[in-house]
C-alpha cells in the first residue's frame, strides 16, 4: 500500500464516539489516547494513524468520551471508556490489537481484560509509579473528580506535573475551550492508573489481561516509567519489553509506526 492510496475517513458511531480510520481491510489496530490527548491536537497519533495503514493495518483513532468530537457528559468513567473500546472494536468486525498511549494504557489493560475481541496489546509508557503508597492513584483520582465542576482547576489537578506556565499556555491558547471540556474526562485516566496499580500489586492484572503484551519506552524515559514496563511485564503472563527512539516520553511517528509494526506482527 503506497502513501497516495491512504485515505483517512472519519466517522461517528451511533453513540457518538468520532473516530478517525485508515487503511481498511488489514490487520485491525485501536490508537488509545492517553490523559491530555485528542485528535485535534494530536498531529503525532494522527500521522502515527497514517504511517500505520501505509504498513497495511486497519487503524482507529478515536476521541474518547467526552473530548473533541465525541459524545460525553460527566462523570467519566473507565467503564465509559472500555464500553467506547467494545463499540469501535466491533466496528472493526469483533477482534482487534490495541495500542494505549500513557495513562490510555492503563484503559488499555482493562478493555484487554473486559473485552474478548482484544486479541493483543502495545502500551506504551504507562505512568505507575510501583513505588508509590497504597491509596495515592485513587487520591489523585478524587483530586479530579471533586474538581469536576471547575474545569481549570480539574485540568491543573490532573497535569500537575506540567510547569504551570505550561497550563496557563494551554488554557489561554487556541485550544483552550477543549482542554476545558477534555478536563472531568481525566478522571477516567486516573481511574484507569489506580485501577492497574491494584492489579499490578494483587495479582488481579496477571490473571486477566492474557493477551500477548508488549511494554514499550523511550530509550531515554524517565526511571519510574521503565520501572513500571519492567513490572508489568515481569507480571503478565504473556509480555515482553522493547524500546523506541526517543525520550521524554515523546516519539516520531516513523519510529513507533516500525516498532508497533514488529509488535502487532
Amino acid at each position: 500500500m503506497t502513501t497516495e492510496q491512504i485515505t483517512v475517513q472519519t466517522t461517528t458511531t451511533p453513540d457518538g464516539i468520532a473516530y478517525d480510520r485508515a487503511g481498511h481491510g488489514g490487520r485491525p489496530v485501536i490508537l488509545v489516547d492517553g490523559l491530555g490527548q485528542m485528535r485535534a491536537v494530536d498531529a503525532g497519533t494522527r500521522a502515527l494513524t497514517t504511517a500505520l495503514a501505509e504498513r497495511g493495518f486497519d487503524v482507529v483513532h478515536h476521541d474518547r468520551p467526552g473530548r473533541g468530537d465525541s459524545a460525553g457528559e460527566p462523570p467519566f468513567t473507565l467503564a465509559g471508556e472500555v464500553a467506547a473500546l467494545r463499540v469501535l472494536v466491533d466496528e472493526l468486525g469483533g477482534r482487534a490489537a490495541l495500542y494505549g498511549s500513557s495513562s490510555g494504557a492503563a484503559i488499555a489493560l482493562a478493555a484487554a481484560a473486559a473485552i474478548p475481541g482484544v486479541d493483543r496489546l502495545v502500551l506504551w509508557e504507562i505512568p505507575l509509579d510501583v513505588d508509590a503508597d497504597p491509596g495515592a492513584g485513587w487520591a489523585f483520582h478524587a483530586g479530579i473528580v471533586e474538581r469536576a465542576g471547575d474545569p481549570e482547576a480539574a485540568l491543573r489537578a490532573a497535569m500537575g506535573f506540567l510547569p504551570p506556565e505550561v497550563l496557563d499556555g494551554m488554557l489561554a491558547g487556541p485550544d483552550g475551550d477543549r482542554y476545558r471540556r477534555l478536563a472531568p474526562t481525566t478522571a477516567a485516566d486516573a481511574e484507569a492508573l489506580a485501577r492497574a496499580l491494584d492489579g499490578l500489586r494483587d495479582g488481579s492484572l496477571a490473571a486477566t489481561v492474557t493477551v500477548p503484551t508488549t511494554l514499550l519506552t523511550g530509550t531515554s524515559t524517565w526511571p519510574f516509567m521503565a520501572a513500571a514496563a519492567d513490572a508489568l511485564a515481569a507480571a503478565l503472563p504473556d509480555a515482553r519489553r522493547a524500546e523506541v527512539p526517543g525520550a521524554d516520553h515523546a516519539w516520531e511517528p516513523d519510529d513507533m509506526a516500525a516498532v508497533l509494526a514488529s509488535a502487532l506482527g
